[in-house]
């Protein structure tokens, strides 16, 4: 078991992304297990110790050395400038593939086409400080307000004349008969560490192995393997139609002028790439899935 002073604090976002960080980490190698009201899961992994934190904290408690890693989303690391280090991007959430983004959107039928067009006027957010700085750096005169939730309802009610919010499909902001006038910033989960943390030799090993397994699992997600028997007369052509992450691998069957081939492919392709295999004499397809490409 590594020392208390060598075992990596690792903080894991609370809210919206919580259980698809706890999945991607399971699918990485690491059990993570929740207690009702603690806010310290067990991982199997004497060499870290997790703590549940909100995201829009996540940054600061890094940053402080409270925590020496921590996954969190781009934008609040930008909302309260944190110097930490950023580790590597990992595009995943509850909802989509698709890195979120917050948006300036205003009610349906407002006369607002621009963000120009909202000086003097009401801005509802939870992102202050980024939005504030936002509409100076434009030379656009607005006033911003916090918003503690329920940020689509700000214009619908008459409490702001406009809101800056994340969406990553935008059926929210839809829903609520709003429009987008303008996208402020993509944002996306990212690996972060405490720069001390970082310099630390043994936390830092621990820190990449985390980060490379992450990867590896999200690198997996979309990709799958195929396996399949060849005729020796056939591999050229089936050859060429075989997409890949690299060359497939191809061995001689014992005894046989067959060959067997494997190959990792995008999972997206696979509904037309089996029938064209099979038609171009391909036998014995196999499709399996991937836990981790490295």
């Amino acid at each position: 078991m590594a020392a208390n002073s060598d075992q990596l604090k690792l903080g894991i976002p609370k809210g919206s992304l919580q259980d698809a960080t706890i999945n991607l980490f399971a699918r990485s190698g690491w059990k993570i297990h929740l207690h009702h009201r603690n806010y310290f899961p067990e991982i199997n992994d004497p060499a870290i110790q997790c703590s549940i934190c909100r995201a829009q904290e996540m940054a600061r408690y890094v940053e402080a050395g409270t925590l020496d890693a921590g996954l969190t989303g781009k934008d609040w690391i930008m909302e309260y400038e944190s110097d930490v280090h950023v580790v590597s991007d990992l595009v995943y959430s509850k909802v989509s593939s698709r890195p979120a983004r917050w948006v300036l959107a205003v009610a349906g039928e407002s006369p607002y086409r621009r963000p120009e067009d909202l000086a003097g006027k009401k801005i509802s957010t939870e992102l202050v400080n980024f939005t504030q700085r936002y509409f100076q750096s434009a030379g656009i005169p607005v006033t911003v307000e916090f918003s503690w939730g329920a940020t689509e309802a700000k214009v619908v009610e008459g409490l702001a004349d406009a809101i800056v919010e994340v969406t990553e499909t935008g059926s929210t902001i839809k829903a609520h008969g709003l429009r987008i006038i303008a996208e402020m910033m993509q944002t996306n989960t990212q690996f972060i560490a405490n720069k001390k943390a970082w310099d630390n030799p043994i936390k830092r090993a621990k820190i990449e192995q985390i980060d490379m397994m992450l990867k590896g699992a999200l690198r997996a997600e979309k990709l799958v393997g195929l396996k399949m028997n060849v005729p020796q007369a056939r591999i050229e052509g089936i050859m060429e139609t075989l997409p890949s992450l690299n060359s497939p691998t191809v061995a001689h069957l014992h005894n046989s002028d067959w060959l067997s081939v494997e190959v990792i492919v995008q999972e997206d392709v696979v509904r037309e790439l089996i029938p064209n295999l099979a038609r171009m004499g391909a036998e014995g397809i196999i499709e399996y899935s991937l836990n981790k490409v490295i």
